[in-house]
């Protein structure tokens, strides 16, 4: 595989996702969801790093909510001198996303004037600051809170989209005003987001309308807007006094970087034949109906990615360029490529003479809630270079890429080679197959974990083999060298194992053979061969006596074979590879498979058949896709020791059971609940199991998990029909 080689003067910076929204009279602020401002040493995390700039947050919003406070600066303060102190330099933002304090709001005209004086105020209080960005992406807030009322005020014109926008660009000149008399040498890097419109020939009037509408940031500062322009003319048609257009001309305040903020979605595709689209997707102008859709899930032929944007940004803006914002939700492995394709990106443009200084890792922390766009109280948590999920930060793979690139080291690792899903519509790429990289080895071809696993596999472009018992006994240590030898694969995922609880009672050598014999034997072989394993253990290595969720460093304690067999395996794999990941989980459910509990509850309960269910034994159930796309996210940071990885929730079986049928229709009084001592078992279960992570809880709810369940079963199920 080549490594581009990397251009040292190109620079990696950070940023912290930061943004105070407003919808109604709720403020949705990212701080308070991270709670970064109670973690002192996250600035040390940061400068673990090795990055040369942050952008970082001090918010009018947060500082100063009523007209009349005292702003308290010490929280910030300390921030910002941890900061100093480790010779970052910080880009300080005043408004990020927000609509400003209470008393005023996008729409106001003194807007400008109060962002100015709280401007000042920080310069005051902050005077060796060099770097600011006073509104971050005055285009994209208007369009949300003036034309699509997603943010307040919630307006739904272009009338308001054209006052919001020149209150925040008119306040982004007055403040750099005022701090520059405190601050003669203080910079302007102004971000927007670098998105463009394509379409179909029909629309192509909206997407050049939009496309010259994209520039009118860095127009307006840069005081190239003239009454010759068209933007110009679009600006008087809607009201907006000739005087505020000619204020920019007399007060240009061109940036010292132009910042682009740029995302999978950042570019966007128009067509009118609304069928082809869901309902949510339908808008229009006040002629055409239309969908407005991700570029990058249609197909069209015009030239697009970032490669091309950046250029045309270029030509536009004549100034030092950097992306403020690279950052994508997804799955690790996507997260790593998306990040260093916008590096590799920017290190082919800057050889090629266009003066992109940056890249900036965004959400170093993480973020909650733009999976709505920050309009639900429901706040989604992404995890970025760090996951803040157990409360302490814990570094992701991301954390290693960015320092690599911090240090001008080439970062290897297989998967981020693997194409990312945005290319995955484009044939010529799809010629570069995953199976030309080292694999994932997965042990298990016919149990519910292995397929799953190669299924997820497939799905996120990671190269794997799968291998049954015939093609690899783990038991046999000259089969496992042999394997190694032939495949040579970055990691092992062994999802093989003895399964059947009670019949572990009287087949101990073999249950032993298998879940404890055959993994120590995998550790001992990743050991010499430096490959990364992942093994499970159960909730049954517990003896239930607890009355709360067990945690990780809980004392085991089996009351069966099979959960000692377990133990013991977790004991010997921690003294032979302590690197090693080992996941506890339980009562596992899929779609992909017939041989689950919830399956044998909905084949029952569908032939009007009495099922006997234990209404005394908790357990955490645990949704198999949610179960692999997390722990494929942990072995790509390299994790080690031991998690616990189950479904947020617990439940008895019976009371599970009659979740299942509710979701699915069926007629629960066929649920017979019993008591343990009741049920046909042979082996001895622990009557509370129930598992939580002090690591960190990274799975979804229990709640979710079993409707995505009959979401996903209704799609395999489902005919797919093709027009």
């Amino acid at each position: 595989m080549k490594i581009r080689s990397l251009n040292t003067n190109l620079e990696i910076w950070g940023g912290v996702e930061c943004t105070i929204n407003r919808v109604g009279d709720s403020y949705l602020d990212q701080l308070q969801y991270s709670k970064h401002f109670d973690r002192p040493a996250d600035i040390d995390l940061i400068a673990t790093l090795g990055i040369k700039k942050l952008r970082y947050p001090v918010l009018w919003e947060y500082h100063q909510p009523e007209k009349t406070t005292e702003v308290n600066w010490s929280l910030t303060e300390r921030q910002l001198n941890g900061i100093r102190s480790h010779s970052i330099d910080p880009i300080v933002g005043l408004v990020h996303h927000g609509s400003g304090p209470s008393y005023t709001d996008l729409i106001d005209e003194n807007f400008p004037f109060l962002l100015a004086e709280y401007a000042k105020k920080v310069a005051t209080k902050f005077p060796w600051i060099e770097y600011y960005t006073p509104v971050n992406e005055p285009l994209t807030t208007a369009r949300f809170s003036g034309l699509y009322g997603l943010w307040y005020p919630h307006h739904k014109n272009d009338i308001s989209f054209a006052r919001m926008l020149i209150n925040q660009l008119k306040g982004i000149v007055l403040s750099m005003k005022a701090i520059r008399e405190i601050n003669p040498s203080a910079k302007l890097i102004q971000t927007e987001d670098l998105g463009k419109t394509y379409s179909t020939p029909y629309l192509q009037h909206q997407a050049s309308f939009e496309n010259e509408r994209r520039w009118l940031t860095s127009d307006l500062l840069c005081g190239k807007l003239s009454p010759h322009d068209a933007m110009w003319k679009y600006f008087l048609r809607l009201g907006i006094p000739e005087d505020s257009l000619k204020f920019f001309i007399e007060n240009p305040c061109p940036p010292d970087v132009m910042g682009f903020n740029h995302y999978v979605t950042s570019e966007r595709y128009l067509d009118e034949n609304l069928s082809r689209f869901p309902d949510f997707t339908h808008g229009g102008n006040e002629i055409q109906d239309y969908a407005d859709v991700e570029a990058v899930r249609v197909h069209h032929e015009q030239p697009s990615g970032l490669k091309i944007l950046l250029k045309e940004a270029h030509a536009r803006v004549d100034l030092p360029i950097a992306i403020t914002e690279a950052h994508l939700n997804c799955t690790r492995e996507e997260q790593l490529r998306w990040l260093k394709e916008v590096w590799d990106t920017c290190v082919d443009l800057r050889n090629e003479g266009i003066p992109i200084m940056a890249v900036t890792a965004w959400s170093l922390f993480g973020a909650f809630g733009w999976n709505q766009l920050l309009t639900s109280k429901i706040m989604e948590y992404e995890a970025g270079a760090f996951d803040i999920r157990s409360g302490v930060p814990r570094s992701t793979a991301l954390s290693s890429l960015i320092k690599n690139l911090a240090s001008g080291k080439p970062y290897v690792h297989p998967v981020i080679h693997g194409k990312g899903w945005w290319h995955k519509k484009d044939n010529k790429l799809e010629k570069t197959s995953v199976n030309e990289l080292p694999p994932v080895l997965i042990i298990g071809k016919t149990g519910t974990l292995g397929r799953a696993y190669a299924k997820i596999c497939k799905s996120r472009g990671i190269a794997y083999k799968l291998l049954n018992r015939q093609e690899l006994d783990i038991s046999n240590n000259h089969e496992i060298k042999e394997a190694f030898l032939k495949y040579k694969p970055w990691a092992v995922i062994n999802t093989a194992g003895f399964v059947k609880v009670d019949e572990a009672e009287s087949q101990v050598e073999a249950c032993y053979r298998s879940n404890f014999e055959g993994p120590v034997l995998l550790a001992h072989a990743c050991k010499l061969y430096g490959i990364q394993l992942m093994t499970f253990s159960s909730d049954l290595v517990f003896d239930g006596k607890k009355d709360q969720p067990y945690i990780e460093s809980d004392k085991v304690n089996p009351l069966n074979t099979y959960g000692k067999s377990k133990a013991d395996m977790e004991r010997s794999i921690i003294e032979i590879l302590p690197e090693s990941l080992v996941i506890r989980t339980s009562s596992f459910f899929g779609p992909w498979d017939n041989y689950n509990f919830v399956k044998k509850v909905i084949d029952s309960l569908s032939s009007n058949e009495i099922l006997t269910v234990a209404d005394d034994v908790v357990i955490s159930p645990t949704y198999v896709p949610d179960l692999v796309n997390v722990s494929l996210d942990l072995l790509i940071d390299k994790e080690e020791g031991i998690w616990h990885l189950t479904n947020k929730g617990e439940a008895s079986w019976a009371s599970f059971a009659k979740r299942i049928a509710h979701h699915a229709g069926l007629d629960s009084s066929l649920l017979e609940a019993r008591p343990a001592e009741k049920m046909a078992w042979t082996a001895v279960r622990p009557r509370y199991s129930v598992l939580k992570s002090e690591r960190g809880n990274l799975m979804p709810s229990l709640t979710t998990a079993i409707s995505r369940y009959f979401d996903d079963t209704r799609m395999i199920n489902e005919p797919v029909v093709r027009n």
